[in-house]
């Protein structure tokens, strides 16, 4: 069995060694294609792979019918829109995600932002604190669990909706359960976003939703772009000064939203929730370990495809 690692943004050494590590004690083979320039030099080395470990790198119907062996692709981390999850499926691929490695690392990340948001992005004028606040998580997977053990330790009032979580799991937690995204957005003074790119959730968050949110809210974006309606969250914005947006994933709209919105806005200038040398490692060895599982014993625990 031949397992490539294909990464334009490599793991950390330490992260490929542990990669070898589990790829050589299973008796398969390992080969790296890093900093890659062109999707010629990818679709050239996945030829004869059997399995593919990747990050944010693109696998689309091309790469697929370029892998004539390929049966397992698994994406060291938790979001997976950039495999085509049916041109997988149609080449008979099974495609895994590693949810949790990167959770606590992005979890910490939206503190990161929400201490700078309160503190009025350091500009030496006085500001607030957490202590109090009421925090709603929308998604209660595991960074939305993260979020909420973190958010304990700062004494908040935490609440959370997931259309897909039982609300006595959530209150199980020690957070209150809501019914809705609607009632999240207008009883928590931050909303922390942890939902997927889905149909049903893009541009979800929208000016009527985020409008819900009491005077001086604050929206912390660490899931996905797709899920923000940019022209109107600008349209709020401008109408209500009181509002404040930080996120990790920088919008299409970046030069807008910080030209008219200086001292209410920030946005790093790449997605850097799972940046963490922990989080890069956790997740490139899970990639490692289930692919071995997969092979040896069958083990499809984490597939996202059908």
């Amino acid at each position: 069995m031949k397992v490539l690692v294909a990464t334009q943004k490599p793991f950390a050494k330490v992260a490929v060694d542990g990669i070898r590590k589990v790829v050589d004690e299973a008796g398969y083979e390992l080969a790296l294609l890093e900093k890659y320039e062109d999707k010629a030099q990818l679709l050239n080395a996945v030829k004869d792979a059997d399995a593919i470990i990747i990050r944010s790198d693109v696998i689309d119907n091309e790469v697929f019918d370029a892998a004539k062996q390929l049966k397992i692709v698994v994406r060291a981390g938790a979001g997976y829109d950039n495999v085509d999850l049916a041109a997988a499926t149609a080449h008979h691929v099974c495609v895994m995600n590693t949810p949790g490695q990167n959770s606590n690392a992005v979890a910490e990340l939206v503190f990161g932002l929400l201490v700078m948001a309160v503190r009025n992005f350091y500009n030496g004028k006085s500001g607030t604190e957490l202590l109090g606040k009421k925090l709603g998580i929308l998604a209660f997977g595991n960074v939305g669990r993260n979020v909420a053990r973190i958010a304990k330790g700062f004494g908040m009032d935490i609440y959370a909706y997931d259309a897909f979580c039982p609300k006595e799991a959530i209150e199980a937690a020690g957070v209150h359960a809501v019914d809705s995204t609607e009632a999240l957005f207008e009883v928590a003074d931050i909303v922390s976003l942890h939902i997927p790119a889905t149909p049903e959730t893009k541009e979800s968050i929208n000016y009527a939703m985020v409008n819900r949110m009491p005077k001086g809210g604050i929206l912390v974006n660490t899931a996905r772009k797709e899920v923000i309606n940019e022209a109107e969250l600008i349209r709020l914005m401008e109408e209500r000064e009181d509002l404040k947006y930080v996120t990790d994933i920088m919008p299409v709209a970046n030069e807008e939203f910080a030209s008219k919105f200086a001292g209410r806005y920030f946005s790093t200038p790449k997605k850097m929730g799972a940046q963490t040398a922990e989080a890069n490692i956790n997740a490139g060895l899970a990639a490692a370990h289930q692919i071995v599982a997969y092979f040896k014993e069958g083990n499809e625990r984490f597939r996202v495809n059908k």
